[in-house]
């Protein structure tokens, strides 16, 4: 296992070197001038343009400039000099070209918001979307299975600017059964955290849920035709035991990877569920980065969402190794 592990981890950290490298080069080796964009206007004079890229290392070799953001990634680094100097410690992602703020700030305001919708939806679409196609495959055909798949079709179709609009309608505006969906530290207070999130919670969870209640079926139902299971059955094994220990087992280890892949995709930014809400998180920060042109967000956000992806494909091997043991042999 320790081996396995190992590999595991050597093979997440030359994979988040190549994506560094590669991303770095897009956003400030590209055909996009960054130093014209962080001066604001199409007539920014020569001698200012000039600063501006000194400042930001464009006039050094390609190499001395990935090196020196890596170098203020681990131990930080001071951009610019003179009066214009900004202290960015460590972990540096650089500054905003609009606001002159150490990008790790923006993102340390953002990501907790991303990070409270993510995982609050994931326990929903988890228990409900699981729970529900399992249930489905074991009592296949009845008023229950019907149910399921009617679930499974119609909020699968739905959107979530739809579905999180009609909600707002409904449980807030004219009931008052929620209070406006809106994000609160949990350091405040853990309540007005959690009610404040709850609707974003419901609507992503629902609509993803959907999707994991099929998986779910279908997966169980090929696992219940299994020859073991019906060996298992043949035996005289309580039918509980044939169904949570051996053929949930068996089910539920592709979901995991699934599961994984999209906790580390939505992690990255939920853009439609905040702009919904309203909720300024990573990916709405994104979005807007974009239409400033804003380099140093948008090359935070890409590298955050790429190490929470890796982390997750790292995190899914081990699961993956603990459900199966086989796979650690491999």
């Amino acid at each position: 296992m320790f081996r396995f592990a190992v590999r595991r981890v050597l093979l997440a950290v030359l994979t988040l070197f190549a994506i560094s490298v590669v991303t770095f080069s897009l956003f400030f080796l590209g055909p996009a001038d960054p130093a014209s964009t962080m001066c604001g206007s199409k007539l920014c004079d020569p001698v200012t343009h000039a600063r501006i890229e000194h400042d930001l290392g464009m006039d050094q070799p390609a190499i001395n400039q990935y090196a020196s953001y890596m170098r203020g990634v681990f131990v930080g680094r001071t951009i610019g000099s003179g009066d214009t100097a900004i202290d960015c410690p460590a972990p540096c992602l650089g500054v905003s070209f609009r606001t002159r703020e150490p990008v790790t700030q923006i993102l340390a305001r953002a990501f907790p918001v991303t990070l409270s919708i993510v995982t609050g939806a994931f326990v929903v679409y988890l228990i409900v979307g699981i729970g529900l196609g399992m249930l489905s495959a074991i009592r296949r055909g009845t008023v229950l299975d019907r149910v399921s798949v009617g679930f499974s079709l119609s909020f699968a179709s739905m959107q979530i600017y739809f579905l999180g609009l009609l909600l707002t309608y409904f449980l807030v505006w004219q009931t008052g059964l929620l209070p406006r969906p809106q994000y609160v530290s949990p350091a405040e207070s853990v309540g007005r955290w959690a009610m404040g999130m709850l609707l974003p919670w419901i609507t992503l969870g629902l609509i993803n849920s959907a999707v994991y209640a099929r998986l779910a079926r279908a997966q169980m139902l090929e696992t219940l035709s299994e020859d073991y299971i019906r060996t298992a059955r043949a035996k005289g094994l309580p039918i509980r035991r044939v169904y949570f220990r051996h053929a949930f087992r068996a089910a539920v280890t592709p979901l995991v990877t699934i599961a994984g892949l999209d906790l580390g995709t939505q992690l990255g930014g939920v853009v439609i569920t905040e702009s919904t809400f309203t909720l300024q998180g990573a990916g709405r920060t994104a979005v807007l980065a974009i239409f400033q042109q804003n380099l140093p967000i948008i090359m935070a956000t890409v590298l955050l969402a790429a190490i929470i992806i890796v982390l997750m494909n790292v995190v899914v091997d081990m699961l993956y190794a603990v459900i199966d043991p086989r796979v650690r042999l491999s």
